[in-house]
Protein backbone atom coordinates (compact mmCIF):
# COMPACT_ATOMS: atom_id res chain seq x y z
CA UNK A 1 0.00 0.00 0.00
CA UNK A 2 1.79 3.48 -1.02
CA UNK A 3 1.16 6.42 1.08
CA UNK A 4 -0.87 7.98 -2.28
CA UNK A 5 -3.33 4.96 -1.74
CA UNK A 6 -3.03 5.26 2.39
CA UNK A 7 -4.19 9.19 1.97
CA UNK A 8 -6.70 8.61 -0.51
CA UNK A 9 -8.16 5.92 1.59
CA UNK A 10 -7.83 8.00 4.51
CA UNK A 11 -9.54 11.08 3.21
CA UNK A 12 -12.48 9.11 1.79
CA UNK A 13 -13.27 6.98 4.44
CA UNK A 14 -13.03 9.81 7.35
CA UNK A 15 -15.27 12.29 5.17
CA UNK A 16 -18.21 9.27 5.36
CA UNK A 17 -17.58 8.50 8.69
CA UNK A 18 -17.77 11.97 9.89
CA UNK A 19 -21.09 12.67 7.83
CA UNK A 20 -22.56 9.62 9.47
CA UNK A 21 -21.38 10.88 12.92
CA UNK A 22 -22.74 14.51 12.16
CA UNK A 23 -25.93 12.33 11.67
CA UNK A 24 -25.69 10.93 14.69
CA UNK A 25 -24.65 13.72 17.26
CA UNK A 26 -27.87 15.58 16.03
CA UNK A 27 -30.25 12.88 16.89
CA UNK A 28 -28.83 12.67 20.07
CA UNK A 29 -28.54 16.31 20.58
CA UNK A 30 -25.01 16.61 21.66
CA UNK A 31 -23.92 20.03 20.73
CA UNK A 32 -21.26 22.52 21.33
CA UNK A 33 -23.57 25.23 22.53
CA UNK A 34 -21.41 29.07 22.78
CA UNK A 35 -20.10 30.88 26.09
CA UNK A 36 -18.12 33.78 26.60
CA UNK A 37 -15.05 31.86 26.03
CA UNK A 38 -16.25 30.60 23.09
CA UNK A 39 -15.10 31.32 19.52
CA UNK A 40 -18.36 30.59 17.71
CA UNK A 41 -22.04 31.76 17.58
CA UNK A 42 -24.04 28.83 16.76
CA UNK A 43 -24.65 25.55 18.72
CA UNK A 44 -22.54 23.19 16.62
CA UNK A 45 -22.56 19.19 16.90
CA UNK A 46 -19.08 18.01 18.73
CA UNK A 47 -17.60 14.91 18.83
CA UNK A 48 -16.10 14.77 15.18
CA UNK A 49 -13.19 12.95 16.80
CA UNK A 50 -15.88 9.76 17.14
CA UNK A 51 -14.96 9.45 12.82
CA UNK A 52 -10.96 10.54 12.66
CA UNK A 53 -10.18 8.64 15.93
CA UNK A 54 -11.20 5.18 14.61
CA UNK A 55 -10.04 5.61 11.25
CA UNK A 56 -6.14 6.92 12.12
CA UNK A 57 -6.24 4.09 14.79
CA UNK A 58 -7.53 1.08 12.38
CA UNK A 59 -5.48 2.18 9.46
CA UNK A 60 -2.07 2.81 11.51
CA UNK A 61 -3.03 -0.47 13.31
CA UNK A 62 -3.50 -2.58 9.66
CA UNK A 63 -0.18 -0.44 8.49
CA UNK A 64 1.96 -1.58 11.75
CA UNK A 65 0.75 -5.36 11.05
CA UNK A 66 1.42 -5.65 7.34
CA UNK A 67 4.95 -4.11 7.95
CA UNK A 68 5.80 -5.28 11.01
CA UNK A 69 5.17 -2.52 13.93
CA UNK A 70 7.62 -3.38 17.37
CA UNK A 71 5.87 -2.98 20.49
CA UNK A 72 6.48 0.60 21.27
CA UNK A 73 4.46 1.00 18.03
CA UNK A 74 1.38 -1.28 19.53
CA UNK A 75 1.81 0.52 22.73
CA UNK A 76 0.81 3.87 20.86
CA UNK A 77 -1.83 2.59 19.69
CA UNK A 78 -3.02 1.51 22.41
CA UNK A 79 -2.59 4.71 24.46
CA UNK A 80 -4.08 6.50 21.82
CA UNK A 81 -7.38 4.85 22.00
CA UNK A 82 -7.06 4.85 25.71
CA UNK A 83 -7.11 8.31 25.11
CA UNK A 84 -9.75 8.96 22.99
CA UNK A 85 -12.20 6.99 25.21
CA UNK A 86 -11.61 8.57 28.29
CA UNK A 87 -11.94 12.52 26.15
CA UNK A 88 -15.08 11.24 24.82
CA UNK A 89 -16.02 11.19 28.43
CA UNK A 90 -14.48 14.49 29.06
CA UNK A 91 -16.42 15.87 26.17
CA UNK A 92 -19.81 14.56 27.48
CA UNK A 93 -19.11 15.11 31.43
CA UNK A 94 -16.43 17.06 31.67
CA UNK A 95 -13.96 15.27 33.75
CA UNK A 96 -11.20 17.17 36.27
CA UNK A 97 -7.90 17.59 35.42
CA UNK A 98 -5.88 14.56 37.29
CA UNK A 99 -7.55 11.32 35.55
CA UNK A 100 -6.56 13.07 31.95
CA UNK A 101 -2.99 13.88 33.06
CA UNK A 102 -2.89 10.41 34.87
CA UNK A 103 -3.50 8.43 31.90
CA UNK A 104 -1.71 10.68 29.13
CA UNK A 105 1.55 10.21 31.42
CA UNK A 106 0.99 6.66 32.25
CA UNK A 107 0.61 6.45 27.87
CA UNK A 108 3.22 8.18 27.41
CA UNK A 109 5.82 6.46 29.83
CA UNK A 110 5.26 3.31 28.49
CA UNK A 111 5.55 4.25 25.30
CA UNK A 112 8.67 5.64 26.12
CA UNK A 113 9.82 2.81 28.00
CA UNK A 114 9.64 0.53 25.26
CA UNK A 115 10.72 2.42 22.40
CA UNK A 116 14.85 1.29 21.41
CA UNK A 117 17.48 3.43 23.53
CA UNK A 118 19.14 6.56 21.84
CA UNK A 119 20.13 9.21 22.90
CA UNK A 120 19.12 13.17 22.31
CA UNK A 121 21.67 15.15 23.69
CA UNK A 122 24.91 13.17 22.93
CA UNK A 123 25.05 11.77 26.13
CA UNK A 124 24.96 15.34 28.05
CA UNK A 125 22.19 13.72 30.30
CA UNK A 126 21.38 9.99 31.28
CA UNK A 127 19.28 7.83 29.68
CA UNK A 128 16.83 8.45 32.28
CA UNK A 129 16.67 11.58 32.70
CA UNK A 130 16.16 12.52 28.78
CA UNK A 131 13.19 9.80 28.45
CA UNK A 132 11.39 12.32 31.54
CA UNK A 133 12.24 14.98 29.65
CA UNK A 134 11.02 13.65 26.58
CA UNK A 135 7.94 12.57 28.01
CA UNK A 136 6.79 15.95 29.58
CA UNK A 137 7.58 17.32 26.54
CA UNK A 138 4.99 15.14 24.94
CA UNK A 139 2.22 15.38 27.06
CA UNK A 140 2.50 18.75 27.20
CA UNK A 141 2.36 18.32 23.05
CA UNK A 142 -1.22 16.70 23.55
CA UNK A 143 -2.86 19.15 25.68
CA UNK A 144 -1.22 22.50 23.75
CA UNK A 145 -2.86 20.75 20.74
CA UNK A 146 -6.03 20.47 22.38
CA UNK A 147 -6.10 24.07 24.03
CA UNK A 148 -5.26 24.92 19.92
CA UNK A 149 -8.18 23.12 19.11
CA UNK A 150 -10.51 26.51 18.93
CA UNK A 151 -11.47 28.07 15.44
CA UNK A 152 -12.91 26.21 12.40
CA UNK A 153 -10.00 23.99 10.21
CA UNK A 154 -7.62 24.77 12.45
CA UNK A 155 -6.11 21.49 13.76
CA UNK A 156 -6.78 19.68 10.36
CA UNK A 157 -4.97 22.39 9.07
CA UNK A 158 -2.25 21.60 11.48
CA UNK A 159 -2.31 17.86 10.75
CA UNK A 160 -1.71 18.03 7.43
CA UNK A 161 1.11 20.53 8.01
CA UNK A 162 3.03 18.65 10.40
CA UNK A 163 2.38 15.30 8.38
CA UNK A 164 3.91 16.40 5.10
CA UNK A 165 6.00 18.45 6.97
CA UNK A 166 7.71 15.48 8.48
CA UNK A 167 7.96 13.28 5.21
CA UNK A 168 9.26 16.78 3.50
CA UNK A 169 12.02 17.11 6.47
CA UNK A 170 13.04 13.32 7.16
CA UNK A 171 12.39 11.53 4.35
CA UNK A 172 13.38 7.90 5.01
CA UNK A 173 13.50 8.39 8.83
CA UNK A 174 9.92 9.96 8.92
CA UNK A 175 6.98 6.86 9.31
CA UNK A 176 5.31 7.17 5.86
CA UNK A 177 2.59 5.21 5.56
CA UNK A 178 1.05 6.48 9.20
CA UNK A 179 1.38 9.63 8.60
CA UNK A 180 -0.12 9.61 4.75
CA UNK A 181 -3.16 8.67 6.83
CA UNK A 182 -3.15 11.15 9.53
CA UNK A 183 -3.02 13.57 6.23
CA UNK A 184 -5.96 11.97 4.87
CA UNK A 185 -8.08 11.60 8.04
CA UNK A 186 -7.30 15.54 8.43
CA UNK A 187 -8.39 16.08 4.97
CA UNK A 188 -11.55 14.10 5.03
CA UNK A 189 -12.25 16.09 8.51
CA UNK A 190 -12.12 19.53 6.97
CA UNK A 191 -14.45 19.08 4.32
CA UNK A 192 -17.01 18.98 7.35
CA UNK A 193 -15.05 21.42 9.79
CA UNK A 194 -13.64 24.84 7.35
CA UNK A 195 -15.11 27.78 8.09
CA UNK A 196 -18.38 27.56 8.70
CA UNK A 197 -18.29 24.10 10.50
CA UNK A 198 -20.88 21.77 10.10
CA UNK A 199 -19.07 19.82 12.91
CA UNK A 200 -16.64 20.40 16.05
CA UNK A 201 -13.77 17.71 16.57
CA UNK A 202 -13.99 17.63 20.23
CA UNK A 203 -11.22 16.56 22.79
CA UNK A 204 -11.87 12.55 21.28
CA UNK A 205 -10.43 14.10 18.28
CA UNK A 206 -7.22 16.20 19.23
CA UNK A 207 -6.34 14.85 21.85
CA UNK A 208 -5.60 11.63 20.12
CA UNK A 209 -3.95 13.20 17.47
CA UNK A 210 -1.92 15.04 19.51
CA UNK A 211 -0.76 11.66 20.94
CA UNK A 212 0.11 10.20 17.88
CA UNK A 213 1.76 13.18 16.13
CA UNK A 214 3.74 13.51 19.37
CA UNK A 215 5.22 9.97 19.46
CA UNK A 216 6.15 10.62 15.23
CA UNK A 217 7.88 13.69 16.42
CA UNK A 218 9.67 11.73 19.02
CA UNK A 219 10.73 9.29 16.34
CA UNK A 220 12.12 11.86 14.62
CA UNK A 221 13.68 13.11 17.22
CA UNK A 222 15.68 9.38 18.00
CA UNK A 223 16.37 8.24 14.22
CA UNK A 224 17.88 11.48 12.75
CA UNK A 225 20.86 13.47 14.26
CA UNK A 226 19.18 16.25 13.91
CA UNK A 227 15.37 15.20 14.08
CA UNK A 228 15.16 17.34 17.47
CA UNK A 229 15.28 20.57 15.07
CA UNK A 230 12.48 19.36 12.58
CA UNK A 231 10.30 18.32 16.68
CA UNK A 232 10.80 22.16 17.70
CA UNK A 233 10.29 23.86 14.16
CA UNK A 234 7.40 22.22 12.12
CA UNK A 235 5.08 22.71 15.06
CA UNK A 236 6.34 26.40 16.13
CA UNK A 237 3.55 28.07 15.85
CA UNK A 238 1.77 25.88 17.99
CA UNK A 239 3.87 25.25 20.71
CA UNK A 240 4.77 28.97 21.10
CA UNK A 241 1.15 30.47 20.75
CA UNK A 242 0.12 27.79 23.56
CA UNK A 243 3.55 28.14 25.66
CA UNK A 244 3.26 32.22 25.84
CA UNK A 245 -0.27 32.42 26.37
CA UNK A 246 0.06 30.05 29.07
CA UNK A 247 2.46 31.42 30.57
CA UNK A 248 0.83 34.72 30.14
CA UNK A 249 -2.22 33.63 31.98
CA UNK A 250 -0.09 32.01 35.08
CA UNK A 251 1.42 35.83 35.47
CA UNK A 252 -2.06 37.30 35.86
CA UNK A 253 -2.78 34.80 38.20
CA UNK A 254 -5.17 33.32 36.16
CA UNK A 255 -6.46 29.46 35.91
CA UNK A 256 -3.76 28.15 33.32
CA UNK A 257 -6.24 24.85 32.45
CA UNK A 258 -9.67 26.95 32.38
CA UNK A 259 -10.95 27.73 28.81
CA UNK A 260 -10.50 31.10 27.32
CA UNK A 261 -10.23 32.81 24.27
CA UNK A 262 -7.14 34.40 24.97
CA UNK A 263 -4.52 32.72 22.18
CA UNK A 264 -2.80 34.68 19.74
CA UNK A 265 -5.29 33.43 16.44
CA UNK A 266 -8.36 33.77 18.90
CA UNK A 267 -7.09 37.26 19.73
CA UNK A 268 -6.92 37.56 15.53
CA UNK A 269 -10.58 36.36 14.83
CA UNK A 270 -11.70 39.02 17.31
CA UNK A 271 -10.06 41.32 15.71
CA UNK A 272 -12.25 40.91 12.74
CA UNK A 273 -10.88 37.81 10.70
CA UNK A 274 -12.63 34.98 9.79
CA UNK A 275 -11.68 31.50 11.06
CA UNK A 276 -11.08 30.34 7.75
CA UNK A 277 -8.16 33.31 7.40
CA UNK A 278 -6.32 32.42 10.29
CA UNK A 279 -6.59 28.79 9.43
CA UNK A 280 -5.07 30.21 6.46
CA UNK A 281 -2.20 32.64 7.30
CA UNK A 282 -1.55 28.99 9.94
CA UNK A 283 -0.92 27.29 7.08
CA UNK A 284 1.26 29.49 5.34
CA UNK A 285 3.61 30.19 8.32
CA UNK A 286 3.60 26.29 8.52
CA UNK A 287 5.29 25.91 4.76
CA UNK A 288 7.81 28.28 6.02
CA UNK A 289 8.06 26.44 8.65
CA UNK A 290 8.41 23.20 7.07
CA UNK A 291 11.40 25.29 4.53
CA UNK A 292 13.18 26.27 7.41
CA UNK A 293 13.27 22.74 9.10
CA UNK A 294 14.63 21.33 6.04
CA UNK A 295 17.41 23.73 6.08
CA UNK A 296 17.77 22.82 9.98
CA UNK A 297 18.30 18.99 9.13
CA UNK A 298 20.57 19.28 5.67
CA UNK A 299 22.98 20.79 8.26
CA UNK A 300 22.12 24.28 9.20
CA UNK A 301 20.40 23.98 12.36
CA UNK A 302 20.89 27.56 13.70
CA UNK A 303 19.68 29.17 11.05
CA UNK A 304 16.75 27.03 10.54
CA UNK A 305 16.08 27.81 13.99
CA UNK A 306 16.66 31.32 13.98
CA UNK A 307 14.37 31.35 10.61
CA UNK A 308 11.41 29.69 12.51
CA UNK A 309 11.94 31.96 15.50
CA UNK A 310 11.66 34.86 12.83
CA UNK A 311 8.43 33.49 10.91
CA UNK A 312 6.96 32.28 14.08
CA UNK A 313 7.05 35.73 15.64
CA UNK A 314 5.65 37.23 12.44
CA UNK A 315 2.52 35.27 12.22
CA UNK A 316 1.87 36.00 16.15
CA UNK A 317 2.51 39.24 15.56
CA UNK A 318 0.40 39.81 12.90
CA UNK A 319 -2.50 38.25 14.98
CA UNK A 320 -2.02 40.51 17.62
CA UNK A 321 -2.01 43.74 15.22
CA UNK A 322 -5.64 42.42 14.82
CA UNK A 323 -7.03 42.38 17.98
CA UNK A 324 -5.04 46.04 18.74
CA UNK A 325 -7.11 47.36 15.66
CA UNK A 326 -10.17 46.20 17.47
CA UNK A 327 -9.53 47.84 20.74
CA UNK A 328 -8.74 51.02 18.82
CA UNK A 329 -11.56 51.04 16.45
Amino acid sequence: MTPVFLFAASLVLTAAATGLVLRWLRAKQIFDVPNHRSSHAVPTPRGGGLAVTPVVTAGIGLYFALRGGNAADWAMLAGMALLAALSWIDDRRSLPPWPRFAAQIAAAALVLALMPASTVTGGLLPSAMEKLLLGLAWVWFVNLYNFMDGIDGITGAETVSLSAGLLIVLPGVAAAGPLAILAGAAMGFLIWNWHPAKIFMGDVGSIPLGFVLGYLLLKGVSLHPLGWAAALILPALYWADATITLLRRALAGKPVWQAHREHFYQRATQGGWSHARVSLLLLGGNLGLIGMARLATQGRPLLGLAGAILATALILALFQAKYRDRDEA
